[in-house]
């Protein structure tokens, strides 16, 4: 039995004023095959990873492509994106014979031509493949969930959790469905139900908690093989742009339609409920101030770099230093210039430093302070997950009360080694601001003795309404007062 497996992903905000080009993914995954490193999975390569380590054991071999992911920005250039597919479409034909293809794919990429990217790709390895061959995708919630790429897939199957803590045990899904495929010991089927909705998800919080155990629970039992959450991404600019659930079922066609409408019928039921409250930055930072405990992590999802977002807004931090704020550390900000000037000065100097509000009018103006530079790092991570995340060259510095991050290689907040690479203890804060939606909840969440969501002035609006969309299709909650649900697949 041969198995291929590839990766090229991205997560792509097309109204992010940050281009990406081969040198994201560069900076990013960028692995001919075989160079995949043993230790984790890397960003959407679970399903390689995975397979690597289960192939001797269960009688397969596996034949490696390449390895391509950039962290989420604008859209892909166009000659860029044809590259990297070509590359993985010419190592998969030269793998050939094959029995199943894994792609670890992320879902919402998008490149100037091409506004289905995963569709695009499955396509293509479809005509190489032929139909026998089985085609098994790991995708992140956070995608669009397109007619073509179900329809060209036998098995797609998406996280669960968010934040994406469990990327590894849904590739092991995809790859026992895969194999199970192959040996003829189930036959996939799958149904989609469209809910025409566009939201927030987090599993952190009690209402989706409870859903996802649910359709866990659901899964294996009477033929029911997989149920898969799509919360869409709501900063992109493509028609099929919303909410979806996807189920797979074990040769029974009508058994996948009555279950994904049952589970699609009670997620449009949730409506409105599943998101947090936000507070507007001064409102959140005076709660934390006052609240009798600590530390309190207050969250700006509207300058998060996992959707795109340049993640140089001052607003949070100008508010705190507004407040003199005292026992207080905010990260990540992007500003690669700014750290070459702190490694430039050195640690210990004290000198005047712009930094911040550089990539646009979203950004805030910069900060103009006379900074204490408190540590320097270089080539940093933070942990997500099994996952190590590069963060590049770090700076700590001081203004007032106040610890500042700054990094060069754009992310959003992770792990607690954000901070930690630079002698910053998280838990010793009385305030801890970070610049991320929800996946910060991993490592933040089990230290903080409260968690405030704010809404700044960042580029991520979390009122949808607000989005200047062109492409999606119409009507969809909360766009429009009525979106009738439907299954379409």
């Amino acid at each position: 039995m041969r198995l291929f497996a590839a990766t090229i992903a991205t997560e792509t905000n097309t109204f992010s004023p940050l281009p990406t080009s081969l040198a994201a993914y560069r900076d990013g995954v960028f692995l001919a095959p075989g160079e995949h490193p043993d230790a984790t999975p890397l960003m959407c390569t679970a399903p390689l990873w995975v397979a690597r380590r289960r192939a001797a054991a269960e009688g397969f071999t596996l034949i490696e492509g390449s390895c391509f992911a950039a962290s989420p920005a604008g859209t892909t250039n166009r000659a860029d994106y044809e590259w990297m597919r070509d590359k993985v479409l010419a190592e998969c034909r030269a793998a050939m014979p094959l029995d199943g293809v894994l792609l670890g794919l992320h879902g919402a990429m998008v490149a100037h031509g091409y506004d289905d990217v995963e569709g695009d790709i499955i396509e293509k390895v479809r005509e190489i493949v032929g139909p026998d061959c089985v085609i098994g995708v790991e995708l992140d919630p956070h995608c669009h969930l397109t007619l073509k790429r179900v329809r060209l897939s036998d098995v797609v199957i998406l996280y669960k959790e968010f934040p994406h803590t469990d990327v590894v045990e849904r590739a092991e899904e995809v790859l026992d469905l895969v194999l199970r495929t192959i040996r003829k010991q189930v036959k996939p089927v799958m149904s989609m139900y469209d809910c025409r909705q566009i939201g927030s998800y987090p599993t952190t919080l009690p209402l989706m908690r409870a859903f996802v155990d649910k359709v866990k629970g659901l899964e294996g039992k009477d033929g029911i093989l997989s149920i898969s959450i799509g919360h869409c991404f709501p900063y992109a600019d493509v028609a099929e742009l919303s909410g979806r659930i996807l189920v797979i079922a074990d040769g029974d066609k009508a058994k996948a339609d009555a279950m994904a409408t049952r589970i699609g019928q009670e997620f449009v039921s949730m409506r409105g409920r599943t998101a947090p409250d936000y507070m507007e930055v001064a409102e959140g930072f005076a709660a934390a101030r006052a609240h009798n405990g600590a530390p309190v992590v207050v969250a700006d999802p509207a300058d998060n770099a996992g959707g795109g977002a340049p993640s140089d807004n001052t607003t949070m931090l100008r508010t705190l230093m507004a407040m003199n704020a005292d026992s207080a550390c905010i990260g990540p900000i992007w500003d690669p210039i700014a750290v070459r000037l702190c490694f430039d000065a050195g640690e210990g100097a004290v000198f005047p430093l712009r930094f911040g509000g550089k990539t646009g009018p979203a950004s805030g103006p910069p900060v103009d302070a006379m900074v204490t530079v408190t540590a320097l790092k270089r080539d940093c991570w933070q942990s997500f997950g099994p996952t190590q995340v590069p963060v590049g060259d770090c700076a700590a510095v001081k203004v007032g009360g106040v610890e500042v991050v700054l990094i060069s290689n754009r992310t959003q907040a992770l792990g607690l080694e954000l901070f930690r690479n630079l002698g910053i203890e998280p838990t010793q804060r009385k305030i801890v601001a970070v610049k991320s939606t929800n996946h910060f909840m991993a490592a933040f969440g089990p230290i903080a003795d409260r968690v405030i969501y704010v809404d700044s002035d960042g580029p991520l609006s979390r009122d949808y309404r607000k989005i200047p969309y062109t492409k999606i299709q119409r009507p969809i909650w909360p766009l429009d007062a009525v979106a009738e649900p439907a299954l379409i697949y």
